[in-house]
């Protein structure tokens, strides 16, 4: 992959992880809950994206075990504030 299409993928995934955040009720009501007891508010998040290139195989992919997670409620609102369904 050439280094102009890696800087594409980056840049459509940092948009998405800011439309995600920027978009989510939870974060908003956060912030104007802090901003309605009179404060001002600056957010950074930082994220490090990289890019590891797959071995290419020959052979048959290796079928892996199926696994369940067991999510506390918890687990499953953090989830959803990132957009991701549990189930």
């Amino acid at each position: 992959m050439e280094d102009e299409e890696l800087k594409e993928y980056r840049k459509k995934l940092e948009t998405a992880i800011n439309q995600a955040l920027t978009e989510s009720p939870q974060i908003n009501a956060a912030i104007q809950d802090i901003r309605d007891v009179g404060y001002e508010i600056f957010l950074i998040i930082e994220a490090t994206i990289g890019f590891n290139r797959r071995e290419k195989s020959s052979s048959t992919p290796k079928q892996l075990p199926t696994v369940h997670l067991e999510l506390t409620t918890q687990d499953q609102k953090f989830l959803r504030s990132l957009k991701i369904s549990p189930e």
